[in-house]
């Protein structure tokens, strides 16, 4: 294995955490995530000549990841809508000491979001991207995520009836545990 090889699996690596999340939010299930994550790092490995040194790898893998997520989405046919709430029930719920903003509910507020809505607020908001990072992996003008995460905040905060700053987020002390929920 060449040092390109090992730096690249480094890299890899590195942006494994991130990804698995990103998966599990664009499609609701960790199976479903661990595949496309699979997915996601296979098409990478095959194709990391076309990977430009010095460029965010984070954003290409996420990238190949969404692209990879709406091929299996057109392959499987139309999305199903969740209209009898049998996805939200398979959520798991979390205790209540996670915080003043109680996980379960989040998870059940985010899921009602637009595939678009969500995946804005997900990467700007879970997953660090700048508007402009974002805008590319989503393919679209960094005015539309900043208009898509502002309607995503907005309607988070009325269904979490959220009024202020300090109603957000979980304490000090549960903050840790509630992202790695995220990507187990």
């Amino acid at each position: 294995m060449t040092q390109c090889s090992k730096d690249f699996k480094q890299a890899l690596l590195f942006v494994l955490p991130a990804l698995r999340a990103f998966a599990v939010s664009l499609s609701g299930k960790h199976d479903k995530a661990e595949d496309l994550v699979q997915d996601t790092l296979m098409k990478a490995w095959a194709n990391q000549d076309s990977f430009e040194i010095g460029t965010n790898i984070k954003a290409w893998l996420f990238t190949i990841l969404r692209n990879e997520f709406y091929s299996q989405m057109r392959k499987r046919g139309r999305e199903v809508q969740d209209s009898d709430g049998v996805f939200t029930q398979n959520m798991a719920i979390h205790p209540s000491q996670y915080g003043m903003l109680d996980l379960h509910d989040f998870k059940k507020a985010l899921n009602t979001l637009s595939a678009q809505q969500r995946e804005a607020i997900i990467l700007i908001g879970a997953s660090g991207f700048s508007y402009e990072d974002a805008a590319a992996i989503c393919n679209c003008a960094v005015g539309t995520v900043k208009s898509r995460v502002s309607r995503a905040r907005n309607r988070l905060q009325k269904l979490l009836e959220v009024d202020s700053y300090t109603d957000y987020g979980p304490d000090l002390y549960s903050a840790g545990s509630i992202l790695c929920s995220f990507s187990d």
